[in-house]
């Protein structure tokens, strides 16, 4: 920490925030991607898959790649999708269950990550799973995922992570959801491991708090860099994949970043740089974000309103 001596005192918390939000999701992505191959072992081809990179090179076990989830990966945000489920099985009542609509609402309409609205679904997030086992969570995750979110994976973001593997590559998810949601999905996937937001637990039972901060903006740079040091990969020779400008900094740690259906401050940052870009969207509207079936059409249209408003209230 002696490096971060000319930071103001607020700046040196939040950096080492990051930095510990980091190392916590880089340990726990390679215990868990460990248990992983042990499960399923790496790759599994998709069918149907439209293209095909010439990146990456077979056999270079020094690169690694690093893919973003939530709008990256699959379409809309995890953690949004998992409180449709745990909503299902009544793990909290209506009015929170408004908050999530809200908040889909907004992500939706923005189509882009919004701090105010990412830290009040991290809340909302941890007190529903405050006192719950982590095993019961991630077997309801299993059933969550294939209720809400198979069906929302990118087909062509899934063959650039699947070109990886069959390069002999490891592939990790690098996502601010909680690290139990995206093991989940990279297991589903036949991906490496994941590295994710690391909720604290004590004797298996979630205590309501996080480890360091959400794995989210100079947070994700950290993990991926952490991971890299103990892998032994060069970042160089690495790739990463994101639809966000809040992910430069871990785009910009590797010698092949992809900007992934880009939101607008992302793709001209790309074309700057020469980046490569891919979008798999057929418009706009196409990045769906699911919101839960009993919001109901007026929830939908309520929260949409009071987004617009507050969108226009910031301008």
């Amino acid at each position: 920490m002696a490096a971060l001596g000319w930071l103001t005192p607020r700046r040196r918390s939040a950096t080492a925030r990051s930095v510990l939000a980091g190392e916590a999701a880089a340990e726990a992505a390679r215990k868990t991607s460990q248990e992983l191959e042990e499960l399923e072992g790496l790759g599994t081809t998709p069918s149907g898959t439209p293209e095909e990179p010439a990146f990456p090179v077979v056999g270079d076990d020094r690169a690694a790649a690093f893919f973003d989830l939530d709008n990256t990966v699959m379409q809309g945000a995890a953690i949004f999708h998992f409180g449709r489920g745990l909503y299902k099985r009544k793990f909290f009542q209506r009015q929170e269950l408004a908050r999530f609509a809200w908040q889909q609402a907004w992500f939706r309409l923005a189509g882009v990550e919004d701090p105010e609205h990412m830290q009040d679904a991290r809340e909302s997030a941890l007190s529903i799973v405050k006192g719950h086992r982590v095993s019961e969570l991630m077997s309801i995750g299993e059933e969550i995922y294939d209720e809400y979110m198979a069906e929302r994976i990118w087909p062509g973001t899934r063959a650039l992570a699947q070109a990886h593997l069959d390069a002999g590559q490891k592939v990790w998810l690098v996502t601010a959801a909680p690290v139990e949601t995206a093991t989940i999905i990279a297991r589903r996937l036949g991906l490496t491991g994941a590295l994710g937001t690391v909720a604290e637990s004590v004797d298996g039972v979630y205590t309501g708090k996080l480890v360091g901060e959400p794995l989210h903006g100079p947070a994700k740079a950290e993990a991926v860099r952490a991971l890299a040091a103990a892998e032994g990969l060069d970042l160089a020779r690495c790739a990463a994949y994101s639809d966000s400008h809040n992910d430069i900094p871990m785009l910009s740690l590797v010698g092949h970043p992809y900007a992934i259906n880009p939101d607008a401050k992302l793709r001209k940052y790309a074309r700057e740089r020469e980046w490569r870009l891919r979008d798999y969207r057929t418009g706009r509207k196409a990045a769906k974000v699911g919101i839960p079936a009993a919001a109901g059409v007026g929830a939908i249209a309520g929260g949409t309103a009071a987004a617009m408003a507050l969108h226009r209230r910031r301008r």
